[in-house]
This record gives C-alpha cells, sequence and structure tokens, in this order.
C-alpha cells in the first residue's frame, strides 16, 4: 500500500536547511517519492503551527522507510535537525 511521507518544519536556518534540501530532494524520488506538497497556503487548525509542510507520496512504507535510512539520507539528517524544528512521520495510505 502507498505511504505518505509528512514533514512539519520551521526553519531556524534557511542556508544550513537549503543544503539539506539539496540532498532530501534527490534522494525522495530516488526512493521512489513524489512531492505532492512542498510550501504552500496552510491553514493550520489544530495542534502547533509548521510555517512549512512538505508530504511526498511513496509506493510502500518500505520504500519511504528505505529513504529515510538510507546514507545519503541519514548524512544530512543533522544539518536538518541543526536547522529546524520539525516532525517527521510515514503514514500508510489505504489507496
Amino acid at each position: 500500500m502507498p505511504a505518505l511521507w509528512i514533514a512539519h518544519v520551521d526553519v531556524t536556518d534557511a542556508d544550513a536547511y537549503g543544503a539539506y534540501i539539496e540532498v532530501a530532494s534527490v534522494c525522495i524520488p530516488a526512493h521512489g517519492g513524489k512531492f505532492i506538497a512542498r510550501g504552500g497556503r496552510c491553514e493550520q487548525l489544530e495542534g502547533k503551527a509548521y510555517p512549512r509542510n512538505v508530504v511526498a507520496k511513496f509506493p510502500t512504507v518500505d520504500a519511504a522507510l528505505a529513504c529515510y535510512n538510507s546514507p545519503e539520507y541519514q548524512a544530512v539528517v543533522p544539518l536538518a535537525k541543526e536547522a529546524s524544528d520539525r516532525s517527521v512521520v510515514i503514514v500508510e495510505t489505504d489507496e
């Protein structure tokens, strides 16, 4: 079943986060992910608001996990964590 990688992000260091985005923008599609939302308008209805929201669709949860755990992606995770306050979740869909 397909899966969504959902990231809610508040960027605190735009330059450093930009370096993370360069790698993530290549790594996610390389593992079968397709971006369906990257920023854009959002309306926070409940919970903590994050200025940036990113959603990528993967063929399976395993594909999304393989991307997240890949050496290429893991190399920039510390950079993303230092340059932002973020939450990342992978959710299986029923499509």
